[in-house]
């Protein structure tokens, strides 16, 4: 069976996509930040901004190794820029709203949005590294295998603290901290598992 081969020019956009994606996380981070009312809420989102700026020099110093100028502009890239500014506009609009529970829910699923693109991007640069040949496999893999279970955490974490924040906003029981949080799941099946047993945490 012969070697699968990647398009090495994709592989250049979807980083450069990753390094957009990873500034406006902190972006949107740090707007989030500013709406959270929730103590244990705020503390997981300090701790995923300091991830998130790490996740910048992980995917520049990679770029760096493979002689792409992380700073570079492509059209994907002005898009993923224009996506996480919405996002940070969206929250600031909830907050001037003046509902600090409203702008907290409004600040998860702006969370969420984000982190899905970002999962997906760590998960296709990880299928690249899977074949990628090389010193230049080598990179990719340490780069993938350094941050995948952050943005496992980020993305299941987040989703949970999303849909317990807004089962309470309905006036119904919640559990907070969500269960994906107590059970500290690292994949999707995880997350599902801990969605299912949340009537038992109750």
């Amino acid at each position: 069976m012969p070697k699968t081969r990647y398009d090495e020019v994709q592989l250049k956009d979807l980083l450069l996509q990753m390094m957009e994606t990873e500034l406006g996380g902190e972006q949107v981070y740090r707007t989030a930040l500013q709406c959270a009312i929730n103590e244990d809420l705020k503390e997981e989102w300090e701790k995923y901004l300091e991830e998130t700026l790490s996740h910048q020099n992980v995917v520049r110093t990679t770029c760096e190794f493979l002689g792409i100028n992380a700073d570079e502009v492509t059209p994907s890239r002005q898009v993923v820029k224009h996506i996480g500014l919405s996002l940070v506009k969206a929250m600031e609009l909830a907050l001037s709203a003046g509902d600090r529970s409203a702008a907290q829910l409004v600040a998860c699923e702006c969370v969420v949005h984000a982190e899905t693109k970002d999962h997906a991007n760590w998960e296709l640069l990880g299928m690249v590294a899977e074949v990628a040949a090389g010193e230049t496999g080598k990179a990719l893999k340490e780069a993938h295998a350094r941050v995948e279970k952050d943005e496992d955490h980020h993305l299941y974490h987040t989703k949970g603290w999303c849909r317990e924040l807004a089962i309470q906003s309905l006036g119904l029981p919640a559990v907070l901290p969500p269960p994906e949080e107590i059970k500290q799941v690292e994949t999707a099946i995880g997350a599902s598992r801990a969605e299912q047993q949340r009537k038992s945490m109750l």
